[in-house]
C-alpha cells in the first residue's frame, strides 16, 4: 500500500516542476558580500578545479573571499589552496572529525576576521560551479531568501554507467522535486554543496550539526524555526562522483545510515508540529524522511508486477503497471527537465544492476553499523 502514495507524490512533484517558472526573482546589480567556505580533506587533486572555477565567477572579486579549511590533511590541499590565492586555515583535530566540526571551526575563525559578510556558501572540494553562481545568490538573498541551494549535480556523468544513473538520482532528488516544491511553498532541503546562507541565519543558528547527513539535519531545525529553503535552479555546482559502485559504497551507505538516523531523531517532532502550527513544509519535510531510496519502491513495484503476471492476478498486474509507469514518468521527466545529454538515457539500461544495489545498500544501513566518515575514493 505505501508504494501508491510514494509514487502519487513523486508524479504531484515532476507536474508541478514543468509549471513552477525557472526565475521567479528580480535581477539586481552585484551587491551582496559572501564568504565562500570549503572544508577540504586531503582535496589535492581536485581542490584546484574549483578554486579556478571561483576564480572564473562573473561577480565582482572585491564582493567575495574563498575560505578553505585544510581539515586534518596530509597532503598539499593548504599550499595548493594558498598559491590559487584562497585564505586557508590549517586544522588538525582528530577527536572531532567531519565535515560538520569543521565548517563550525571555520565560520568561528571567520567571525574573528575585520570584515563581515552579507552572506556564506559552502562548496565540498571536488566540485566546480557556473559563472553566474554568485549573481544568481545575490538575486535570491536580495529578493528575500534567507537560504538558498543551489542545484547540484554530477560533472562526470560520461565518466560510467555508475557515474551517470548518479546523475539521473541527482536530477530526481536535487531538480525535480525542489522545483516541484517552489509551486506550494515547501522547502527545498539542503544537498550538502552549493548551500547558501544570510549571515543572519548564521548569527542565530550558527552550525550545529555534526551527523553523517549534517546537511539534513542542519536543514530539519531550520524547518522547525519556521524557516525553508529556496530552490535557485540556475545555480549549478556540480561535483566528481565514483566512477564504479564500489567505489561509491561508503559515500551511498554513510548517506542512508545519516538519513535514517534523521528519521528516528526528527519525524515525531515534525509530525507534532506540522500538525499543531498546519506548517506545510514540516509535513512535507517529514514526508521526504519517510520516503526511502527510490530504487527500493521500484524494485517493489517491478516485484509486483512479475509477481501478479505469474500468478494471474489481474488486479495486482494493473496496479503494478500504473506503479511502473508513474515512476518511469518521474524518471523521464526529470532527465527532459534538465536536459540531460542524451547518452544518459541509455545508462538506463544498467539501472537494474543500480536498483538492485541500492536496495541492498539501504537493507545494509536498515542493520545499522559504523558510523565513522570514510573518504570516498572517485576513481
Amino acid at each position: 500500500m505505501i508504494l501508491a502514495p510514494i509514487t502519487a507524490y513523486v508524479v504531484l512533484l515532476t507536474a508541478a516542476s514543468f509549471v513552477t517558472p525557472r526565475q521567479r526573482n528580480a535581477v539586481y546589480e552585484p551587491a551582496t558580500s559572501f564568504a565562500i567556505l570549503i572544508p577540504a580533506h586531503n582535496e589535492e587533486l581536485l581542490l584546484g578545479r574549483l578554486l579556478d572555477s571561483l576564480a572564473a565567477l562573473d561577480y565582482p572579486s572585491d564582493l567575495f573571499d574563498v575560505f578553505v579549511v585544510a581539515d586534518n590533511c596530509s597532503d598539499g590541499t593548504a599550499s595548493i589552496a594558498r598559491d590559487l590565492g584562497a585564505l586557508v586555515w590549517e586544522r588538525a583535530d582528530i577527536s572531532l572529525v567531519g565535515k560538520g566540526y569543521a565548517l563550525r571551526w571555520l565560520m568561528e575563525k571567520i567571525s574573528n576576521t575585520s570584515r563581515k559578510y552579507d552572506a556564506f556558501i559552502i562548496f565540498d572540494a571536488d566540485s566546480i560551479v557556473s559563472t553566474n553562481f554568485l549573481r544568481v545568490m545575490n538575486d535570491r538573498l536580495l529578493s528575500g531568501s534567507q537560504v538558498v541551494q543551489a542545484f547540484y549535480s554530477v560533472a562526470n556523468p560520461s565518466a560510467s554507467a555508475a557515474a551517470a544513473l548518479r546523475y539521473i538520482a541527482l536530477a530526481l532528488v536535487h531538480y525535480v522535486r525542489p522545483m516541484g516544491k517552489r509551486l506550494f511553498g515547501g522547502s527545498a532541503g539542503l544537498k550538502g554543496n552549493g548551500m547558501c546562507f544570510s549571515a543572519s541565519v548564521i548569527e542565530k543558528h550558527g552550525w550545529s550539526a555534526f551527523t553523517l547527513a549534517e546537511d539534513v539535519e542542519y536543514h530539519l531545525r531550520l524547518v522547525l524555526s519556521g524557516m525553508t529553503v529556496d530552490f535557485a535552479p540556475d545555480a549549478v555546482v556540480s561535483a566528481e562522483m565514483p566512477g564504479s559502485l564500489r567505489n561509491a559504497k561508503s559515500q551511498n551507505l554513510r548517506w542512508e545510515r545519516g538519513r535514517l538516523g534523521m528519521l528516528r531523531e526528527y519525524l515525531p517532532c515534525l509530525l507534532r508540529s506540522s500538525v499543531r502550527t498546519r506548517n506545510l513544509a514540516q509535513f512535507d519535510a517529514a514526508l521526504e524522511l519517510m520516503i526511502p531510496p527510490f530504487s527500493v519502491p521500484v524494485a517493489l513495484s517491478g516485484a509486483c508486477l512479475i509477481g501478479g503476471m505469474m500468478l494471474g492476478s489481474s488486479l495486482v498486474t494493473v496496479v503494478a503497471l500504473i506503479l511502473v509507469a508513474g515512476q518511469l514518468l518521474y524518471v523521464i521527466a526529470g532527465l527532459a527537465l534538465v536536459r540531460a545529454p542524451w547518452k544518459t538515457y541509455l545508462s538506463l539500461l544498467h539501472a537494474p544492476i543500480y536498483v538492485a544495489w541500492k536496495v541492498w545498500l539501504y537493507a545494509l544501513a536498515l542493520r545499522g553499523a559504523d558510523q565513522k566518515w570514510i573518504r570516498t575514493s572517485r576513481v
